[in-house]
């Protein structure tokens, strides 16, 4: 497979090998393609909960929100939630 590289991306990785932040330029398309499958799984699992949201929404499943004060409490619950989870998230994540 031949990758054609702008002048800055070159340089941006002669950067990192002078720095040592990486020690040959194939870890650079590696930790690159690492980044994008992260980022691809992600999208994939925001799709698909948006997808289960919609489900929900249609089974008359949802959560009417009539004040600024249930927003907020929302919002809440929300941030307690994903705080939950994040320390599981991140140990999937290595």
């Amino acid at each position: 497979m031949k990758v054609q590289l702008t002048d800055d991306q070159r340089a941006f990785i002669r950067e990192a090998l002078q720095s040592g932040r990486i020690h040959q330029e194939e870890d650079a398309l590696r930790e690159a393609m690492l980044l994008w499958e992260e980022r691809e799984r992600r999208r994939l699992h925001i799709l698909a909960s948006v997808d289960s949201a919609e489900a929900s929404l249609a089974r008359n499943e949802g959560r009417q929100i009539n004040s600024p004060e249930e927003a907020q409490q929302l919002a809440n619950e929300v941030k307690r939630r994903a705080s939950a989870k994040l320390p599981r998230v991140q140990k999937e994540a290595h």
